[in-house]
């Protein structure tokens, strides 16, 4: 039921838990071909190829790899895309359905966790099956709950960045969670917008420091 509004959702998610339980292990494949058939892409990262529209000179495609698959294919996809004139650069091996995702605009890119349910039903776990991003858990035993929480964690790539105020010492009090991709700014507007006019530089302690307190730009990345 409400399939489409969920698979909306699905799109615009950056992380998907995918689960079922011992008695319904073969749904997984069934959700995972609704997604695929909308254009999510699980576990998977977008095809390295470069598209760039041209005014003219048809379709010329720059490849270092030996392709499986012949220029004029790679062509024939380009023009169903409306690409008369570009220049392709492929990065990669492609497969035809690589290719197909690379030209089409509707692809996105998104890590799963597959989950498996009521594990204490289950004797025979060689019935589960092997999966990436796969774990097993009972809610009603607390099986592997703590080990999902670790590894949602780690699949967003979320970090703790402790906060000192000036006339303090650094501690463990103050916590905000960021994403390891984020800078020192973005944690300065993550305080408010006021806060973050102003601020040019920050001290920092921890992996990240060279020595404790290290004065550093806001471009600084985040480190745990």
């Amino acid at each position: 039921g409400r399939g489409r509004e969920v698979l909306s959702v699905a799109r615009g998610s950056d992380l998907l838990i995918i689960m079922c339980d011992v008695n319904s292990i073969r749904r997984l494949d069934t959700m995972i071909s609704s997604l695929e058939k909308v254009g999510i892409r699980i576990n998977q990262v977008p095809p390295q190829i470069n598209i760039e529209k041209k005014v003219k000179g048809g379709i010329i495609i720059h490849s270092n790899i030996k392709q499986d698959l012949e220029i004029q294919t790679i062509k024939g996809i380009a023009k169903e895309f409306g690409f008369a004139n570009a220049e392709i650069t492929l990065k990669e091996k492609f497969t035809l359905e690589k290719i197909i995702d690379a030209f089409s605009k509707n692809r996105v890119y998104i890590p799963a966790i597959f989950v498996i349910n009521k594990i204490d039903l289950e004797q025979n776990t060689n019935r589960l099956g092997h999966r990436e991003n796969y774990i097993a858990i009972s809610s009603q035993e607390n099986i592997g709950l703590d080990k999902l929480k670790e590894l949602i964690w780690e699949t967003l790539g979320f970090v703790r960045v402790y906060l000192v105020r000036p006339d303090q010492e650094p501690s463990f009090q103050n916590p905000i969670v960021m994403n390891k991709d984020n800078s020192l700014s973005q944690v300065a507007v993550k305080l408010g917008s006021e806060f973050s006019e102003e601020k040019k530089k920050a001290k920092i302690w921890g992996k990240g420091a060279k020595f404790p307190g290290q004065e550093v730009s806001l471009t600084t990345k985040v480190a745990e």
